[in-house]
């Protein structure tokens, strides 16, 4: 409890970036809650900007699945997540929620550390394949040059 907003962005962003199947692997068991708005599917529109730093551009639509649930001790968890799985959704939902209780530090050793790890090896793992295509170039000083 008494987490800060930017520590719950930080969660809910690996919970949203996650494996759907190493989610569940993870909390294999989804504790009583009520649905207050039943995962649902629709489009974001995502936004990139020119260079990387540049003007704004609406890039294209991107599927996602939300979910809103309350925990049987009151707690409320949001979710959104890339895609169409709803159970993806409640899982996250329910970890965002469970992070709000006195189970918070549980919580984030068994489920969100281990996911955390997998997305810096999948960073990782990206980042080396892309350095390996990285080319050099060099300027040789020629006779008439000097």
């Amino acid at each position: 409890m008494g987490r800060t907003t930017q520590a719950r962005r930080d969660w809910m962003g690996v919970l949203a970036r996650a494996d759907a199947a190493r989610l569940a692997d993870l909390l294999p068991e989804v504790p009583g809650h009520d649905m207050l708005r039943p995962p649902e599917v629709g489009a974001v529109m995502v936004r990139g900007r020119v260079g990387g730093t540049g003007a704004p551009f609406n890039l294209g639509e991107m599927t996602v699945t939300r979910c809103v649930l309350r925990l049987a001790c009151g707690a409320v968890g949001h979710a959104h997540v890339q895609g169409r799985d709803k159970r993806h959704a409640v899982r996250a939902a329910v970890v965002d929620a469970l992070m709000q209780t006195d189970q918070a530090a549980r919580i984030d050793a068994a489920v969100l550390a281990p996911l955390a790890q997998a997305e810096a090896a999948r960073r990782a793992t990206r980042a080396a394949k892309a350095a390996a295509t990285k080319v050099e170039f060099f300027t040789m000083v020629r006779g008439e040059d000097q």
